[in-house]
């Protein structure tokens, strides 16, 4: 049984680890384009087993034993409604490739890099209210669902931070902007501390594992589906299956 304390430690170092993922693309000037590339398909692929399984295996079960098995499907739809709605108003598209840059179109006259980075900052602010919230009902389910946020989270960061440098940005200052819309989580987290015996925690857990889903079938399933030759379909199909039963061995566990 974690304790008070521990929870607060677990909670705010989650936080802090998920604010410095941020600043991962500071490692993309270290490689050749072609060398990034061939790592950044793979991660994609595990980000996005890793984050169906965490919705699926952790998060989706302990929400539907707090709660009605009607009303918890009923927030799993809105989580992922809601992310559909974020990306049809602000455009946003968690892209892990920079020609997406030179194609978006916006509702609004921002250009793409702020939506980009608003897009971010909600995500992160649900992110880190959904997976408290997950972590406050059963700890090792919520710590499940931060591991598969974080396989998402690094190559989603690196193709952000590509995204920023090929609309003209230094890259001091795209990662200086990542970080800040990285600062979200911990705020999110601490939302969900301090009011956890206010907040219906079931129904935003629900609510979080439809965004898991969303970005996993919306945005990373279809870069997968994008690999052209045989052998790299392949590849991407056997990183998308690790993830899933990564989370499913440590739904067993």
């Amino acid at each position: 049984m974690v304790d008070h304390l521990s929870s607060v430690a677990l909670i705010a170092l989650g936080s802090i680890f998920m604010c410095l993922i941020a600043l991962v693309g500071g490692f993309a000037l270290l490689l050749p384009p072609r060398r990034l590339q061939r790592l950044l398909i793979p991660l994609v692929s595990l980000a996005a087993g890793s984050l169906m399984g965490g919705a699926l295996f952790h998060m989706l079960p302990e929400s539907v034993a707090a709660m009605n098995p009607i009303d918890a499907a009923a927030w799993l739809a809105a989580g992922f409604a809601a992310f559909l709605a974020l990306e049809i108003f602000l455009h946003w598209h968690h892209s892990h490739r920079a020609r997406h840059a030179g194609t978006a179109h916006s509702f609004f006259p921002q250009p793409l890099p702020l939506l980009m980075l608003v897009g971010d900052g909600v995500h992160n602010f649900v992110g880190g209210l959904g997976i408290t919230s997950t972590f406050l009902i059963h700890p090792a389910a919520g710590i499940a669902a931060w591991c598969a946020a974080v396989a998402h989270e690094i190559p989603q960061e690196l193709g952000d931070f590509g995204v920023l440098l090929h609309c003209g940005w230094s890259p001091r200052r795209a990662l200086f902007w990542n970080f800040v819309s990285a600062l979200t989580f911990p705020l999110g987290a601490w939302l969900a501390w301090q009011l956890r015996s206010l907040l219906p925690l079931p129904q935003l857990v629900m609510f979080a594992a439809g965004n898991f889903l969303y970005i996993s079938a919306s945005d990373l399933v279809p870069e997968i589906k994008a690999q052209v030759s045989l052998q790299e379909a392949a590849s991407c199909l056997a990183w998308f299956a690790t993830g899933l039963i990564l989370l499913r061995a440590l739904a067993s566990l």
